[in-house]
């Protein structure tokens, strides 16, 4: 299994219960780079991976093939950590490594584990709070959107479609021992909760 997992923005006492119990109980810890390196050597022995930061596509998927071949077999037969900055879902390397893996490399079981993001620590360290609805770029095309306290999805469900989402996922209770997660649209229900998210996708 490869598992993303998310270390915070830095400060090694915002790392996870769970983010430090994975690392010392993995075969392999891969990082993207020094900081993260730092952060993940009290429990673990880190191995850097080169991810360099460029726009060329090509050089970038050579470069994101070659580090899946390296860790394929690793993750196939034992418990391969990859350990990043923020969380491995929201704007990470992970995306791309795990893409990648899955589409060569299908056999690989892949998770993540989140971790503090850059958006909710530039919250807490500029003192800034958000208590309505927010909007968060790095200047791309917008494809994806979030809806929070989602009580009514499936009716979400079709305002989305009409803005030209495909793809949904419907969640309540994360990480509870009530959790929900449906990703076939047409099980989706009707009503949600407070605790519901419904989240949109464009192809």
């Amino acid at each position: 299994m490869l598992i993303g997992v998310g270390l915070g923005p830095g400060d090694p006492e915002l790392l996870t219960l769970k983010a430090v119990n994975i690392l010392k109980n993995s075969d392999k810890v891969y990082v993207p780079g020094n900081m993260a390196a730092k952060l993940v050597e009290p429990y673990a022995t880190p191995e850097i991976l080169d991810f360099p930061m460029l726009r060329d596509y090509d050089v970038l998927n050579e470069v994101w093939k070659k580090n899946a071949d390296l860790i394929a077999d690793e993750a196939r037969n034992g418990t391969v950590v990859f350990g990043l900055i923020g969380d491995p879902n929201f704007f990470s390397t992970f995306t791309h490594l795990k893409r990648v893996m899955n589409k060569h490399y299908p056999d690989v079981e892949t998770s993540t584990i989140p971790g503090i993001s850059s958006i909710t620590s530039f919250a807490a360290r500029a003192d800034a709070e958000v208590d309505t609805s927010f909007e968060v770029s790095d200047g791309s095309e917008t494809k994806h959107k979030i809806r929070l306290k989602a009580n009514r999805p499936r009716q979400l469900i079709e305002e989305f479609s009409k803005e030209g989402y495909t793809d949904f996922i419907f969640a309540e209770r994360l990480f509870s021992d009530k959790e929900v997660i449906i990703k076939n649209r047409e099980d989706i229900p009707e009503k949600g909760n407070y605790f519901s998210i419904v989240y949109a996708k464009k192809d």
